[in-house]
């Protein structure tokens, strides 16, 4: 069974950083490109970033390019977000899970989630 394990998250002040990790189990790991997304209160799961198998192609959403930073270790079956330079906006609950189209969102599985809080 496919389990995901999110955790570092946390209340912040705007500007700080956090670092959140995602434990895979129940597949491997290192066969699959993994993501990021997020969900706002009252809003839709958004992309947040992806990286290929190699952990060498990371890839970010507008909104967090320059700011995050997507790594994983396959070794230890772990993803990584790396979030410096926090603002309000960034405040949601954070998801790790298989890089899959957002149309299949519904579908697909995710951890329970982290909460992010970014506020002063």
């Amino acid at each position: 069974e496919v389990q995901l394990v999110e955790s570092g998250g946390g209340l912040v002040q705007p500007g700080g950083s956090l670092r959140l990790s995602c434990a895979a189990s129940g597949f491997k790991f290192s066969d699959y490109d993994m993501s990021w997304v997020r969900q706002a209160p009252g809003k839709g799961r958004e992309w947040v970033s992806a990286i290929n198998t190699r952990g060498d192609k990371p890839y970010y959403a507008d909104a967090v390019k320059g700011r995050f930073t997507i790594s994983r270790d396959n070794a230890k079956d772990t993803l990584y977000l790396q979030m410096n330079d926090l603002t309000t906006d960034d405040t949601a609950v954070y998801y790790c899970g298989k890089w899959v189209a957002p149309a299949l969102y519904e579908k697909a599985k995710w951890g329970q989630g982290t909460q992010v809080t970014v506020s002063s």
